[in-house]
């Protein structure tokens, strides 16, 4: 990967931070598409590995290890189809260095441009361990492969860390140490736009917020809320439950915009189903429309309704809705 500096991320820039933030948050799904494309970007194979690897510091071995067996996958797959990325700068896992803590000191001493005490101010003067295994493991032998320059490592932890939820310290230390190794204004506020779509908003927020660029808001104006009114034909109850259920996991698991389908029915008159239905914006709804889980809602359940009833609403308070539909962050 080109390590100079440029106005924008290059597409393999890019895929460091889409796939970074997806193995932060968990997506499987999607970080198998992104890992498929950070290939096909030019990222080679030990790039992702190290990519994966240094995550885990950041997310937790649980993440990094989910991404990394999706990452063989994709290899396989790719293999099989005659694909033959390339392997890269070779990964090397010793590092036996005189004294690793000063290794790993002088190495964020580097990153930081600021002198680094020994132990660690703080929390190192609290619990030593983990400062210990901070500047050892972390700053020594993870950084002390090559593979990954460390204007590329930070790309990597800033991107996990804006995808995270209580972190912003750490975030806000990270993008400091990111603009000492050459990441520009510009650059960051690009990886915002990329975590906006494949994370949220809200954690987007977080760059722009640290850089002082405007926030964008999380609600769209156009956004729609509805109750659906349905009385279902008796002898069809128990099919037609079974498919909306099927439709509503799919529509939330599957689309982005479409915040929730939450089906209920009257204690009174279980035939009365109601739904309520969120979605981001009215592109989202017309999106959802066309989408092949809710065709097949739609068609196989059309003789199983008797009345349908769409009733438009408003939300009374926008701001509340975020801490009850945490989708829509």
């Amino acid at each position: 990967m080109n390590a100079q500096n440029r106005m924008e991320l290059n597409p393999q820039e890019q895929s460091v931070v889409k796939i970074s933030s997806l193995t932060a948050v968990g997506n499987i799904e999607n970080l198998k598409i992104q890992l498929n494309a950070g290939l096909d970007n030019g990222l080679s194979i030990n790039e992702i590995k190290e990519m994966l690897t240094q995550l885990y510091a950041y997310c937790g071995f649980p993440r990094s290890l989910n991404a990394i067996n999706t990452f063989k996958k994709v290899l396989e797959e790719r293999k099989a189809k005659g694909i033959n990325d390339q392997e890269g700068k070779k990964i090397v896992v010793e590092n036996n260095p005189p004294d690793k803590y000063e290794q790993g000191r002088k190495v964020l001493e580097a990153l930081t441009k600021t002198p680094q005490a020994k132990p660690a101010p703080g929390f190192g003067e609290f619990a030593p361990r983990i400062d210990v295994f901070l500047k050892e493991h972390l700053f020594a032998d993870i950084f002390a492969s090559d593979v990954l320059n460390f204007k590329q490592r930070e790309l990597v932890t800033i991107s996990a860390l804006a995808s995270l939820d209580g972190v912003e310290a750490q975030l806000q230390s990270h993008i400091g140490i990111g603009k000492n190794m050459g990441i520009t204004e510009e650059q960051l506020v690009q990886t915002a736009d990329l975590i906006e779509n494949t994370v949220s908003k809200t954690q987007a927020n977080t760059i722009r917020k640290i850089i002082s660029k405007p926030l964008k808001s999380i609600t769209e104006p156009d956004m729609m809320v509805r109750i659906a009114e349905i009385e279902i034909v008796p002898e069809y109850l128990e099919e037609y439950k079974r498919i909306l259920k099927e439709n509503a996991e799919a529509s939330v698991e599957k689309e982005k915009g479409v915040i929730a389908i939450f089906p209920m029915y009257q204690q009174e008159n279980p035939l009365q189903i109601r739904i309520v239905e969120i979605y981001a914006d009215k592109t989202t709804y017309n999106s959802h429309l066309q989408s092949s889980h809710f065709q097949h809602y739609k068609t196989t359940t059309l003789k199983m309704v008797k009345s349908l009833k769409l009733v438009e609403m408003n939300a009374v308070d926008k701001e509340v809705m975020l801490g009850v539909f945490k989708k829509l962050k």
